[in-house]
């Protein structure tokens, strides 16, 4: 039997003094002219699936994740990860632990899909348990886009 290796990247929990500085951008990134961002849900097979694209030269924090979950990751953006920001280019399919909350600059168009497993039947109470901030979510927005599938299996 071969040993389990963890390899790659792994988005971490957000340290408390990370969260705030997150938290301080929100504050800024707040002020500026905002940029809707359509949200695709999917609800499926026991897994809930939100993707959405970040414009280049937009910056976007994103609730505090309250699940581990898996991040698809697919353009290139500076990303905060943990207690530092890094770049992410390509294609990247990340572990993502609870208790994280990331701030991105998508330096070309970027693609998240951001994926749990659930037992909800429909976005709202799939939100719900991903966030505790879900009314905080461009997606709750009076003028917000959303796109949902939701199967029934």
């Amino acid at each position: 039997m071969s040993d389990l290796a963890i390899l790659g990247r792994i988005l971490p929990a957000t340290p408390p003094a990370a969260m705030e500085r997150v938290r301080a951008l929100e504050a800024q990134v707040r002020e500026l002219p905002q940029v809707q961002i359509p949200t695709d849900h999917v609800i499926h097979a026991g897994l809930y699936a939100r993707t959405i694209c970040i414009p280049a030269g937009v910056i976007l924090t994103g609730a505090e994740i309250a699940c581990a979950t898996l991040l698809v990751f697919d353009g290139h953006a500076a990303v905060t990860i943990g207690d530092t920001t890094q770049e992410l280019a390509g294609r990247h399919v990340l572990p993502a632990s609870a208790g994280r909350k990331q701030a991105f600059l998508a330096l070309a168009d970027t693609h998240l899909t951001m994926l749990f497993a659930t037992d909800a039947t429909d976005v709202a109470t799939a939100e719900a348990q991903f966030t505790s901030e879900p009314d905080a979510l461009m997606s709750r927005a009076p003028d917000a886009i959303n796109t949902i599938t939701i199967t029934g299996d």
